[in-house]
């Protein structure tokens, strides 16, 4: 065996041995990036941001106001009116905590408040749950076509939910 023969022998060896330390970690990676993941910043439920509001005419008019994020946090609050009346009214919450968020709602300003936990992310739904409370156990907003913004409440998994379909004000 000659000497250039070592060297490129030595070469093949520690390219192999490279590309079998490296190649685990990069498909690592890419199966990670494939997989959905839960985002774990409030920024990605930017797209519930603005003023929102039933369709108008309806028995009742409920209207959402819900700000941009910043600061770890989306304040919000919603209210219904029934002819001249507001007969309900809540101040909410989204609220960045590590790397979980939660949706904290105060109806009619009640302490202490609820909270739900978002279980499920995607760009255009978010699914908050709280399996110990009693009524709703699940909140769950959809971003819907033509600038809409669907939102649910169930008691849970299989249930039948109460919807209700938002519509940006000023559009």
């Amino acid at each position: 065996m000659k000497v250039g023969d070592n060297l490129s022998t030595a070469a093949v060896l520690i390219f192999v041995f490279g590309v079998v330390l490296v190649w685990p970690s990069s498909v690592s990676s890419q199966a990670t990036a494939a997989r959905p993941t839960l985002t774990s910043t409030i920024s990605g439920l930017a797209w519930i941001s603005g003023d929102w509001q039933t369709a108008v005419g309806s028995r009742a008019q409920i209207e959402e106001h819900w700000t941009q994020p910043a600061g770890g946090s989306m304040i919000g609050m919603s209210r219904t009116i029934v002819g001249a009346k507001t007969v309900e009214f809540e101040y909410l919450r989204l609220e960045q905590r590590g790397d979980a968020i939660y949706y904290v709602a105060s109806p009619k300003g009640r302490c202490p408040a609820t909270e739900f936990k978002l279980i499920q992310l995607t760009e255009r739904e978010a699914v908050f749950a709280n399996p110990a409370h009693d009524f709703p156990k699940r909140i769950i907003y959809r971003k819907g076509s033509n600038d809409s913004l669907l939102a649910n409440i169930d008691g849970g998994e299989g249930t039948k939910p109460q919807s209700f379909t938002y519509f940006r004000l000023g559009k």
